[in-house]
This record gives structure tokens, C-alpha cells and sequence, in this order.
């Protein structure tokens, strides 16, 4: 039995007798033969002993794309219990993994010998080979047991698969925005795929042409959460005021990278457009991270000059971190100091769980070379990440929140923002290369209304079905900011 890989890192493939033998003939292709490298050595150790290698061809031939994980259908309820119990064996895996870690700094520190070299031996000695079998069972009885519900799932129930409630949909994608990432690597069936879905929760397959309408949620979310059950969601004011307009509803793993997200949003817009050549104008609204995935898409679709670039006409962002999430950054500095606690360095394991996606949040990073070439699950300092401009010829508008309920002009306003993202950071402005510049009559910020409202917000329904049907046609560049406020039924300029 393989071992198999128990890295959270978004980038590694796990070693699974299912992984492509194309791909992996070609990726062991590029390596220099060593034979005293480790088996499990790290990869960008062996990126760094090529002597020529086209580095934005390996990233893309190392992405999880390929992976079944992300090209099958929607998760059904058999799905949803095999993944339950491989996840339910993982989870009493990496607990052990952080218990072991804090009864070896435990062990090791007083006697001042919580070194690297220690540290190795301590996997050699009879208290590390414990924790090992520990890790081994759980895995075993975890693996076979997903296995036997796997092999039920096709031979009993394949023909008469039940798809997954909506409410247990919801907790799916919430799994997959904290831990989306591991369930990729591990092969795991609650893992979401890349899909689109049209307003009634079916499964776009029906021939498309005019307006399209793509809607992309944020972290944690997934597409019903654009629904309303009074029928007053911003995708049934679309199809209320442009009923020629196909609205349909994108739904993903929001812990994956979000480069990664962007990638796969690109290829499915671009099989979209070759499925349905009719399709004359593609319009993106995104939420939070939608907003990252969509601009991410935009970014690979133009550097690939990709045919679907050129009908979008119009990107709507809603609260979207384009550089970065306060709640991440402080996130990150707290895993950091207690990283620096004698006997509690270990429990910044537990925060290092987190997805990759949420880890991209901390400066908006989109793009591969934020975190590629770095060792672990981090991503670039803000200073140091690689821009990502707009593409020329379509028209952004960019939408901030603010939890105030009316305009204090303050520092701590605009860095409270919706208690998630900065005013700064949802309008794109920053003082470096990194800002985008969109005009000011582009950006409107609602007072009174938190981060998750932003799509249920009446006011801001409203701001961005204006948006749409203008459809570019009025000079809104010669415009001054908007501003909303939640006392008036007009918007206030």
C-alpha cells in the first residue's frame, strides 16, 4: 500500500495509483536523476536543480485540474458519507500529528535539545514510532472504509444516485472554503467541483446564446447563496429587468488557491463559449473571493488569449479583498507570535490548517507566482506580489461596505470596512503598483451594511442591476464616487 501524502500544500499531487501516467511521465521527465533524494523531498528543492525549464508550463502541468476531484459531477449524498468518513479518519490524524508536536517541544526544550537534529531523531526513537503507527492505522481503517463505501456507492446506488440536500450542500462548501485544499490532495469525495448551475439549482447543459450573466460566490459559500426566498435576490432582479439575459451561477472549492480557482473558471468559460458560439457578451459579478476568482480568470484568459475574453463586457466586484482581508492578516500575525511561545509553538499547526484559498485572502494574491516558489502554504508579502492589472475593454465597477451608517470620514472606518474587508481594499486603491484604476464614478460605497449583506442588500441589488443595464453606454468615468446610506431610498452622490 502506497503511503499516502499528507500534505496540505495546495501544490502537491498526491502519489495515488490514479494520477495521470501522462502527466507524471512528463513531470519526471523534467527532474535530474538522484537517486539519494529523498522520495518525499520537497518539490521546489528539485525545481531549483534544472538547468532550463519553462516554469509557467510545470505550474500548470503540477495543477490539480486533472484531478477526478474536480471534473466530475456535483457531490451526491453517497459522496457525501464516503468523504465523511475519510475526513472523520484525517481529522484524528493531523490531531495527532499536533498532539505528538507538543509532547515532543515538551520533551525536547527544557533540556535544551529542540534542535533540527533532535527533532529528526525523535521519528527514529520508540515515543515517535508510536505516534507513526497511530497515524498508520487511522489511515488504513480510514482508507478501507472509505473504499467499501466507494465500491457500494458505484455498484448499488450509481443508477439512482440521491443528489445532496440543500442544507448539507451549505455545510459541504464551508468544509471545502476551511479545508478545500485537503480534500483535494487526499482524493477526498467531499471535495466540490468546479460547476455552473442555472437559477432553478440544475446543471447548465442547455444551448445558450445573447447575454450571459455569471454569478460567483465568496468564501465558504456556495451558488444558493445567491437565492432568496422572498424571489428578491440580485439574480431574480437580473432576469426581472433583462429577461434576455441568461443568468447562471457559478460554484467552486473556495480553498483552493485562487489562482488555481482562476485557472479553472477560464477553462470553463472558455468550453462555454466554444459549446455555445452564439453567446454575445459575458457579464461577471462576484462576491468576496468570486470577485478574486473572477479577475484571476480574466488575468489567465488574457495571458492565454483566450477567445471568451474578449465578449466579457462588464466585471462587478462586491466587498471583494483586492488587497487583502484584515481578518487574515491578523489571523496570520496572531499563528505568528504564538508560533514564538515556548511549549505553544506547536499549536500554530492548528492555524496553519487553514484552507490555501483563505491564505490567498491575506493580500488578494491571484496570480501562481504569489505563493509558487515558496516553501509551505504561504504566499507573498503585500510589497511583494506581482500585479495583476485589469484587462483593457471592459468595464469594472467595484462596490465597498461600511458597518457605520453614515459617512465618518476616519482611518478606523475605512480599515473596519465590513468587518472583513477595508473600504481601500473592496475599491482596489492602493499607494503601489498594485492599484487598480478604475474611475471613481466606477465605485459606490453602502454605509450600514456588513460583508455577507452585500448580496441580499437591497441598495446594492439595485446599484448593480443600474450597472447592467447601462451596460457602459453613459460616461460614468466623468462621475464622482457613490455613496448609499441606509436612511435614503436614493443614491446619494
Amino acid at each position: 500500500m502506497n503511503r499516502p501524502n499528507l500534505s496540505y500544500a495546495d501544490g502537491v499531487i498526491p502519489d495515488s495509483a490514479n494520477s495521470d501516467a501522462r502527466n507524471r511521465h512528463e513531470l519526471e521527465a523534467h527532474f535530474v536523476s538522484d537517486d539519494s533524494m529523498p522520495l518525499h523531498g520537497d518539490l521546489y528543492e528539485q525545481i531549483d536543480q534544472l538547468e532550463a525549464i519553462d516554469v509557467d508550463e510545470l505550474v500548470k502541468l503540477l495543477a490539480d485540474d486533472n484531478n477526478a476531484t474536480t471534473s466530475r459531477e456535483p457531490i451526491s449524498l453517497a459522496d457525501f458519507f464516503e468523504g465523511l468518513a475519510q475526513l472523520a479518519t484525517m481529522g484524528v490524524v493531523e490531531v495527532t500529528e499536533i498532539v505528538e508536536a507538543i509532547h515532543r517541544e515538551v520533551i525536547l526544550r527544557p533540556l535544551g535539545r529542540f534542535n533540527e537534529g533532535n527533532v529528526n531523531n525523535w521519528q527514529r526513537g520508540i515515543t515517535g514510532r508510536i505516534y507513526g503507527t497511530i497515524r498508520h492505522i487511522m489511515l488504513m481503517v480510514g482508507n478501507n472504509l472509505a473504499s467499501v463505501l466507494r465500491i457500494y456507492k458505484n455498484i448499488i446506488s450509481q443508477k439512482s444516485a440521491r443528489p445532496l440536500p440543500d442544507s448539507l450542500k451549505k455545510l459541504v462548501n464551508v468544509l471545502n472554503g476551511v479545508m478545500g485544499d485537503h480534500l483535494v490532495n487526499n482524493g477526498n469525495a467531499l471535495a466540490v467541483p468546479m460547476v455552473l448551475y442555472d437559477r432553478d439549482g440544475n446543471l447548465q447543459r442547455d444551448a445558450l446564446s445573447g447575454r450571459v450573466t455569471i454569478l460567483c460566490h465568496g468564501l465558504c459559500m456556495s451558488h444558493l447563496s445567491w437565492q432568496s426566498r422572498e424571489g428578491n435576490g440580485i439574480d431574480d432582479a437580473i432576469k426581472n429587468t433583462q429577461p434576455d439575459t441568461t443568468v447562471l451561477l457559478l460554484d467552486y472549492n473556495t480553498g483552493r488557491r485562487i489562482s488555481r480557482s482562476g485557472r479553472k473558471f477560464s477553462q470553463l468559460l472558455k468550453d462555454l463559449v466554444d459549446n455555445n458560439p452564439n453567446i454575445s457578451q459575458i457579464d461577471l459579478v462576484g462576491h468576496s473571493m468570486g470577485g478574486l476568482v473572477a479577475r484571476s480568470a480574466l488575468f489567465y484568459g488574457q495571458q492565454e488569449r483566450l477567445d471568451w475574453v474578449k465578449r466579457v463586457g462588464n466585471l462587478i466586484t462586491l466587498g471583494s479583498p483586492h488587497h487583502g482581508a484584515v481578518l487574515e492578516r491578523i489571523g496570520n500575525h496572531v499563528q505568528d507570535i504564538i508560533a514564538k511561545l515556548p511549549f505553544a509553538g506547536s499549536l500554530a499547526k492548528l492555524g496553519d490548517m487553514r484552507s490555501a484559498g483563505i491564505i490567498d485572502l491575506r493580500h488578494g494574491s491571484i496570480r501562481d507566482a504569489d505563493w509558487k516558489s515558496l516553501e509551505g502554504r504561504s504566499v507573498l508579502p503585500q510589497d511583494f506580489r506581482h500585479p495583476a492589472r485589469l484587462p483593457s475593454g471592459i468595464k469594472t465597477y467595484f462596490v465597498a461596505s461600511a458597518l457605520v451608517e453614515t459617512h465618518y470620514d476616519s482611518k478606523m472606518t475605512d480599515l473596519l470596512g465590513d468587518s472583513l474587508v477595508s473600504v481601500a481594499s473592496a475599491l482596489g486603491e492602493d499607494d503601489a503598483e498594485h492599484a487598480l484604476f478604475v474611475p471613481d464614478g466606477h465605485k459606490a460605497v453602502f454605509y450600514g451594511v456588513n460583508h455577507m449583506n452585500l448580496i441580499h442588500s437591497r441598495r446594492v441589488r439595485e446599484q448593480v442591476v443600474e450597472w447592467l443595464l447601462d451596460n457602459g453606454k453613459s460616461d460614468y468615468a466623468g462621475r464622482t464616487r457613490i455613496y448609499s446610506y441606509p436612511r435614503s431610498l436614493d443614491i446619494a452622490v
